[in-house]
């Protein structure tokens, strides 16, 4: 049950955005996607990390040579400047103001997307968006069960760390990955299950499950509940999900 009283953090793709910005519209105390929206677990830790080490954190900064910019692997587009300290800043107190609503928060959803994430040819380093750069940057990766098992765990150790009474619940996004291709897509949406479900079962009373996923896919299944691109969750949908939660 929601409640106006309480203190929401939402991080992740698409249920965290749409149900993060109707909490907003609703009045609830609710800090959605600061820093922008996060596909992959590893981008969530990663998030979580920066934010809950605050100004300690060291952020990977790079220079967009095409627009003369600089901007940060772990953000949106929006943190850029033609001065590099400027940018940096930008980002720090973006991170800086998440983690103080971590640990604050009475409730955090994390919604998960795909288990596949861009790493960095030049160190390895998982980014969070890749900035429009060439594709001849990056390494496709796909997380594995047991990867994508401890990177979830540690990212509920860091935050229950700063706030040992954080209650986190865990969604799946229903939106589908047609570049990946139908079958890999559903595969991956089958790791981050498996994943969440192992993981919620380490954490029992602290850490639950909300079937988006499921009621997007198996109770609303018809296209009418779609987008246009076939892909995303119509509003329709949306304002059904969103009504199932506040139940």
């Amino acid at each position: 049950m929601l409640d106006r009283d309480q203190k929401y953090v939402l991080l992740g793709s698409c249920f965290s955005q749409n149900v993060g910005e109707r909490m907003q519209a609703e009045g609830y105390p609710a800090v959605c996607n600061p820093l922008g929206t996060l596909f992959n677990p590893e981008s969530v830790r990663n998030t979580v990390r920066h934010a809950l080490a605050g100004s300690a954190a060291e952020l990977p900064m790079f220079l967009d040579e095409a627009m003369q910019e600089w901007r940060c692997w772990l953000a949106n587009t929006r943190f850029r400047h033609s001065r590099e300290e400027e940018a940096r800043n930008m980002v720090q107190q973006a991170y800086a103001g998440l983690g103080e609503a971590l640990r604050r928060a009475d409730r955090l959803f994390i919604t998960l997307g795909t288990n596949v994430c861009y790493r960095l040819r030049d160190g390895g380093m998982v980014v969070s968006n890749c900035q429009r750069q060439p594709d001849s940057l990056f390494v496709e990766d796909s997380l594995s069960l047991d990867d994508t098992v401890q990177i979830l765990c540690e990212t509920i150790g860091m935050l229950l760390h700063s706030n040992p009474t954080l209650n986190i619940t865990f969604t799946l996004s229903p939106f589908r990955y047609r570049k990946y291709g139908w079958h890999r897509s559903q595969l991956s949406k089958a790791v981050l299950l498996l994943a969440i479900d192992r993981t919620c079962g380490m954490f029992p009373g602290q850490v639950d499950y909300f079937p988006s996923y499921e009621i997007m896919m198996d109770e609303l299944r018809d296209y009418a509940y779609y987008a246009a691109d076939g892909l995303h969750p119509a509003p329709e949908a949306v304002e059904i999900i969103w009504n199932r939660l506040c139940e």
